[in-house]
């Protein structure tokens, strides 16, 4: 059995953890899967720079700019080229920091290996090295769901040969499928059928419920609905029953509501339902930790609970035990962790240090983003939270169409919907869709996080004419106030 000051599971944002500060301290990461976490290797960034290529191609096609006078055309995707611009950068990454944590840090061990807890501060590697610990960060963040259906052999998802995959493997396959069907109406399948569509793939998506972006505020998920229906194939309202992979491709049996039983046939299926906290198999009931909605269970200042009572010296971060998958959350959780770990050891024993003493956790005006076409960004509460919650607020629409750089653009699509507190003008809720969202929505996240009241954001500074955070504006100067 080994003993360390502190041990570290998971290397996505938990990685960022272990810097000069702990230069003093006997250190171990344990990590099973790839560096960097999902965010580097499977998620965000990798998705991003597809996102942008598929941007490009969605540009040129003639649908897109007939509308502006042009005859252009989209042509060929270089797939191999496509997908090895993304990981002939992100590879290298992950290695440089795999290298950097297990050969150049002499007081970290690395042990790439799979660990569980067989108590509160003892773990067991899948090789059998036992380890112990004063202080753990678990930070193992999140996996693929993959549902349960008949046909589908599970252990082969995402494997090769096998035409079945998650977002861990999509993207690096060797070519580019002929027709791809997509199941789920989240954000993972919003932003992949844009990517494969917008290369050339006959890509159909299943939806289960009536629309896209399902939690999302009711103007934006019917929106977006209606406007990615318009551009993709879309089955709303459809369970997937069963799958079969044949010697044709994939057959997927479907029911609905009201057309009965159906199928399709394509050469891959992409299965984009969700992910879901990595608590499997991490042997937290061992530890006697307390689990919340399938994840760990954490205090406002990252401490893992047990009985409802902080854990000496245990934290958690990330996907593992926060309400959101997001990894800005997550890099944020981990600047506190980092700093209610230094204030621990500071005070001597695990959890020694005085709550007052320690870092609370901000998760106010938490903002997310789909980088589909269109795109979408949302921050704080949608309608129908504001209306359950019985706060007597005022709401917004403005459309990109109503602002001069929304001519230049021919937008048909994009909007702006605000909610406000009608008594303290404070923003509630910020809803973006269409071009640049995820960047115009910025300006009202800092306005939230820092109580900038709505029409004083709106007339108490310049707003460039004729840019497109015009629209912004006027959605601000159309919330009605007492």
């Amino acid at each position: 059995m080994t003993h360390y000051d502190l041990l570290v599971i998971g290397t996505g944002s938990g990685n960022s953890i272990v810097d000069e500060h702990f230069d003093s301290q006997k250190v171990a990461i344990a990590e099973a899967h790839l560096f960097g976490g999902t965010c580097l290797n499977v998620g965000c960034i990798p998705t991003k720079m597809f996102v942008k290529t598929a941007d490009l191609a969605r540009t040129a096609s003639a649908a897109h700019t007939a509308r502006f006078g042009l005859t252009t055309s989209f042509s060929a995707a270089d797939w191999p080229a496509i997908r090895d611009r993304v990981f002939g950068r992100i590879d290298p990454i992950e290695a440089g920091g795999r290298d950097y944590r297990t050969n150049r840090l002499p007081n970290v061990t690395v042990y790439p290996e799979h660990v569980r807890f067989t108590g509160p501060r003892t773990v067991v590697t899948d090789s059998g090295a036992e380890i112990t610990a004063d202080r753990i960060v678990i930070a193992a963040g999140s996996h693929a769901h993959v549902p349960e259906l008949p046909g589908l052999d599970a252990a082969r998802v995402d494997s090769p040969g096998y035409p079945v995959a998650t977002s861990n493997s999509i993207m690096r396959i060797d070519s580019l499928p002929r027709s791809l069907t997509i199941i789920g109406g989240g954000f993972i399948a919003a932003e992949f059928a844009h990517v494969f569509s917008s290369l050339g793939v006959d890509v159909t998506v299943l939806v289960r419920g009536d629309h896209f972006l399902s939690h999302a505020d009711s103007t934006v998920s019917e929106r977006f609905t209606s406007a990615f229906a318009a551009a993709h194939h879309v089955r709303t309202g459809t369970s997937v029953t069963a799958l079969e992979v044949t010697g044709a491709g994939v057959h997927v049996t479907t029911r609905t509501s009201d057309r009965g039983t159906g199928s399709l046939t394509s050469d891959m299926v992409l299965l984009a339902t969700g992910r879901v906290p990595s608590l499997e198999g991490l042997g937290v009931d061992r530890a006697g930790f307390d689990t919340t909605e399938g994840r760990l269970a954490v205090d406002d200042r990252q401490r893992v609970l047990a009985g409802g009572t902080p854990v000496p010296g245990v934290f958690a971060l990330g996907d593992i035990s926060s309400p959101y998958l997001l990894k800005h959350v997550a890099n944020h959780e981990a600047r506190v962790v980092r700093a209610n770990l230094l204030a621990d050891i500071a005070a001597g024993a695990p959890g020694a240090a005085e709550a007052a003493d320690l870092t609370v956790v901000n998760h106010r005006a938490v903002p997310s983003a789909v980088f589909s076409d269109p795109q979408v960004a949302t921050v704080g509460l949608t309608e129908e939270q504001a209306a359950a919650a019985g706060v007597d607020y005022t709401v917004k629409v403005q459309e990109y169409a109503d602002v001069a750089y929304g001519w230049a653009l021919e937008d048909r699509i994009g909007f702006v919907k605000l909610l406000a507190d009608r008594r303290t003008r404070r923003l509630l809720g910020a809803h973006i869709v269409g071009d640049d969202a995820s960047m115009l929505l910025q300006p009202l996240v800092q306005a939230m996080s820092f109580d900038l009241p709505a029409d004083r954001m709106a007339k108490e500074q310049y707003w460039i004419h004729p840019a497109l955070p015009e629209v912004v504006e006027n959605a601000l100067l159309g919330l009605e106030f007492d």
